[in-house]
């Protein structure tokens, strides 16, 4: 039964509102390349990869990335197989890294004992929490999952008018969502629920008229449907600033890796500093450099900057070098904004940039082989154009 306060409207509209919901997704589905089609026998594998790829990300964005990955690796056996380097620099500019991480991990794992059919199994696997597990168990296995997402969740807070805020509301939206779903064709439900809320329930605007379940939806019979899901206010988020140095040798570049844990484990970098805020450490990197500022212009002036002590030798070494300052790059995190001041040498002309930080030299034209984020690749092309050198692409 449902909560109370629904019981009367839900407990009786429920059935309808399922088959109202299934009519429309049978007519209107989208043709997306994880899902099969009418008639075809699922694959859970593709399941799997597409929804560790649609965490945080939007389709557009993961359509182009799941299609190389399946062409790259056709199964779970392949992806498994695969060097951990190689899954990272093919995920390079999705974001959220340790996705990758952990999908490797996965497919390891997946392809050692095979998929669990159930929700329990699912989670225990490496990336997979509460959603991905019910979205693959609904969706792979059509077991009676409740899967919420955020589309799921706009749609429930319109049909039941719920007036408690994101996301103090998520387990009254969850238990809602259980309530809801059906025994018969739970994969094409949760699906059909992704859908209406992708499209005709859209955050802004949504096509009320056009909606396969306005009869059923409480927001839009007041009419103010776009008011939900109510929303509590975010805390601004922070900037962060730090210094890149891109070094260049040879028709090569200076890379390192970062460290397994932490935002953007594992991928690779140029050598760069702590990002801090207001002069307060705010993460962990192998060169520590306080805030200090750069006296360095497109002419290569004396560069300064402040380092700790417990550094051997960067400050001293770093001050030998003719830096070129390029542009400023900015990049937009999860709970807080990067600004990155950028600053260029060739070792080819200036031989003692080569020796103030360590790393390991990589083609530019081989770019795409190494698992650069987003931010690197941006700090890469910032100091190459100071430098008058083309960016090569990296995917």
């Amino acid at each position: 039964m449902m909560q109370k306060k629904h019981s009367a409207r839900a407990a009786f509209a429920a059935g309808s509102f399922q088959r109202a919901l299934l009519r429309w997704y049978d007519a209107a589905r989208r043709d997306l390349p994880w899902r099969a089609k009418p008639g075809e026998r699922v694959d859970p594998y593709r399941v799997w990869l597409s929804e560790i790829m649609l965490q945080q990300t939007t389709v557009k964005a993961v359509i182009p990335y799941f299609e190389a990955f399946t062409r790259r690796w056709p199964t779970v056996e392949a992806l498994a197989a695969a060097s951990r380097d190689d899954v990272l620099a093919a995920w390079a500019g999705l974001g959220y890294y340790s996705r990758a991480r952990n999908l490797h991990a996965c497919a390891q794992a997946l392809a050692e004992r095979g998929f669990p059919a159930d929700e329990e199994g699912l989670r225990a696997l490496p990336g997979v929490g509460a959603y991905t597990s019910a979205a693959i168990a609904a969706i792979a296995f059509n077991l009676p999952a409740a899967v919420v997402d955020g589309n799921v969740e706009r749609v429930l807070a319109r049909v039941f008018a719920i007036e408690t805020p994101l996301p103090a509301a998520k387990a009254e939206l969850r238990k809602l969502a259980a309530e809801l779903t059906p025994e018969s064709r739970p994969g094409d439900y949760a699906q059909a629920m992704m859908d209406l809320g992708a499209g005709l329930c859209s955050p802004r605007t949504p096509s009320c008229l056009m909606c396969p379940v306005r009869a059923f939806c409480a927001a839009a019979g007041t009419g103010d449907a776009e008011r939900f899901p109510l929303r509590a206010a975010k805390a601004a988020r922070p900037t962060r600033r730090g210094e890149a140095f891109v070094i260049v040798r040879g028709g090569c570049i200076l890379l390192r890796r970062r460290a397994d844990k932490g935002l953007l484990g594992g991928m690779m970098e140029v050598p760069m500093s702590e990002w801090v805020v207001d002069d307060v450490v705010a993460s962990t990197e192998a060169v520590r450099p306080k805030r200090g500022r750069a006296k360095a212009d497109a002419a290569g002036k004396a560069f300064d900057l402040r380092t700790d002590a417990a550094v051997s030798g960067i400050g001293s070494q770093a001050n030998k070098v003719a830096w070129r300052q390029a542009r400023t790059v900015q990049h937009t995190f999860t709970h807080f904004h990067l600004e990155l001041r950028v600053f260029a040498a060739d070792a080819n002309a200036d031989p003692s940039a080569a020796a103030v930080f360590s790393g390991e030299w990589a083609a530019l034209d081989d770019l795409a082989a190494f698992a650069l984020p987003s931010v690197m690749r941006k700090a890469v092309a910032s100091g190459l154009e100071a430098l008058g050198l083309p960016m090569q692409p990296t995917r």
